[in-house]
């Protein structure tokens, strides 16, 4: 017996479509500014100019509706570099994760989601899809170090790129330190670092 799909997950065409990038731009706009707190789906609807009984019927909770942004996040999100050189390819990494999380509205509207992950599930279950999809894009970067000889075989390439935001994304939710280009490069010398003793395995 077919399962009905979980709100937020159907991806719609013609008026449809307007209608979710109306409310999902209005979703993002409340978040950035406001957090996960006042995000009302009545208010988003009023927002995205679209009835408030076609955003309740979409996505029913505001966690959906932040899962669904988080999905076309993903959808949006720009491709990995292929500079020829690992060490330069996770040095654009870290440098695209500093410009997102210092841009003053895309910034906010990280903490916003992380924030609403902590106390909701469905935005939860989609921020990890949302982080699988750009470590599986950039991954690819490692896969073509190990075949050019520059990694140990073995690495584990989703686990490097790990390595590469995750001391940003700590500076940004904990110790409040600079995030700029000289921050990426550490990020990503360091996890190159690792990647390169061979600790970095699968």
């Amino acid at each position: 017996m077919a399962t009905a799909p979980q709100p937020g997950t159907v991806r719609p065409g013609g008026r449809t479509a307007r209608v979710r990038e109306a409310a999902l731009r209005a979703a993002g706009d409340v978040l950035a500014e406001k957090g996960f707190d006042a995000l009302d789906l009545a208010e988003i609807a009023r927002s995205a100019g679209v009835g408030k009984t076609t955003v309740y019927r979409r996505w029913r909770t505001p966690g959906a509706l932040v899962a669904d942004l988080l999905d076309d996040m993903a959808e949006q999100s720009l491709p990995r570099a292929r500079t020829g050189s690992v060490d330069d390819d996770l040095r654009a990494n870290a440098r695209l994760v500093v410009k997102t999380l210092t841009d003053p509205r895309q910034g906010r509207l990280f903490k916003a989601l992380i924030a609403a992950s902590l106390c909701d599930d469905h935005a939860a279950q989609a921020l990890r899809r949302f982080y699988a999809v750009r470590i599986d894009e950039w991954a690819g970067c490692v896969m073509d170090g190990i075949e050019r000889g520059e990694l140990p075989a073995g690495t584990d390439p989703r686990r490097v790129i790990a390595d590469v935001s995750a001391p940003l994304y700590y500076a940004l939710l904990n110790t409040g330190e600079p995030l700029d280009d000289a921050a990426a490069d550490r990020a990503a010398a360091a996890a190159l670092a690792i990647a390169r003793a061979g600790v970095a395995t699968g």
